[in-house]
């Protein structure tokens, strides 16, 4: 049977995607329990209609399933840890975030022990795309509980795929993201060589958009990168540093080259070195002006970094 809109969800961790996730399917008309660690994210819910819980394991207690959407695998531990510990009844536990295949696999184990049941689904799509259900959802790790879970799938994200055994929508989010750090870079790139051939970057943006150069990621990064505004994150160079790491490690472990993606690494660790950490990753824009020598007025970073990178330090 169907999960119905009347059927408690629980969401834990409430930052940009887990936020996004929770007012939307409050929207949707449903029943939601959320629970993040920050005192703000967890009030900032509360006034979106969402009900608040003590700790995951009170949402635990008070929500048959559960969406996780966390940052660290030590955050992911400590909540499946309190899952376990709450003695309750059956959990389907939906695991959004990107993290290695070990750490789901530790996780999906703990839970299955207690009697729980855990599903890979990471989602493919930035925090703008989240606030409007604008993602797509890997799915992977039991066919029925996701043909039963489509209803509230539904709430958050315009389409759900099933992937098969557990461990297939990651390994295709690792896909995925790989081809966002390139594209990302490759739109930073084409705007500041417009830049220094002295076009405005808003021209090269519109012209760009309707051409056989565009991306999905163009389109939802390079208008932050004209701006030279990265303070309203959609996702945050330092997350997505452990997102790069993720992939890495996976493609070496298999085996699979990755020449374009590698190239892309320096470019991201000197956005972190320049301060760009707590802002988006279309700073990487900000580094390449760097590099070329563009200057114009923006916005600085949050938080003041060293000096601009030299060519050899950033690859």
């Amino acid at each position: 049977m169907a999960v119905k809109r009347k059927d408690a969800v629980g969401v834990v961790g409430l930052g940009i995607m887990g936020g996004a996730f929770a007012r939307n399917l409050r929207a949707a008309g449903w029943r939601v329990i959320g629970y993040d660690i920050a005192p703000a994210r967890r009030r900032a819910l509360a006034r979106a209609g969402v009900e608040i819980a003590a700790d995951a394991g009170d949402l635990a207690r008070r929500a048959p399933t559960i969406i996780l959407s966390l940052p660290k695998p030590a955050a992911l531990a400590s909540t499946v840890a309190a899952i376990v510990k709450a003695g309750v009844p059956r959990r389907v536990v939906i695991e959004a975030s990107t993290f290695a295949l070990d750490d789901k696999a530790a996780a999906a184990a703990a839970l299955r022990k207690a009697g729980h049941v855990l599903l890979d689904c990471p989602v493919s799509g930035t925090g703008i795309q989240a606030k409007v259900k604008d993602l797509v959802i890997y799915a992977s790790g039991g066919a029925a509980e996701i043909k039963r879970l489509r209803p509230l799938f539904a709430g958050f994200s315009r389409a759900v795929h099933d992937l098969g055994a557990f461990g297939n929508g990651s390994r295709m989010k690792y896909i995925a993201n790989l081809l966002v750090a390139i594209h990302n870079v490759a739109s930073a790139e084409a705007l500041v060589l417009g830049m220094k051939a002295g076009l405005p970057p808003q021209l090269v943006y519109d012209q760009i958009r309707i051409g056989a150069g565009n991306s999905r990621v163009f389109e939802l990064r390079a208008p932050m990168m004209v701006k030279g505004r990265y303070d309203e994150p959609t996702m945050k160079v330092s997350t997505w540093q452990k997102d790069m790491d993720i992939i890495g490690r996976f493609a070496q472990a298999i085996g699979a080259p990755t020449p374009l993606f590698s190239a892309t690494l320096p470019v991201y660790a000197a956005a972190m070195s320049m301060g760009y950490a707590l802002e988006d990753t279309a700073a990487t824009c900000a580094v390449l002006e760097a590099m070329a020598g563009v200057k114009r007025g923006r916005s600085k970073p949050r938080r003041a970094g060293r000096r601009p990178p030299s060519r050899r330090e950033s690859g």
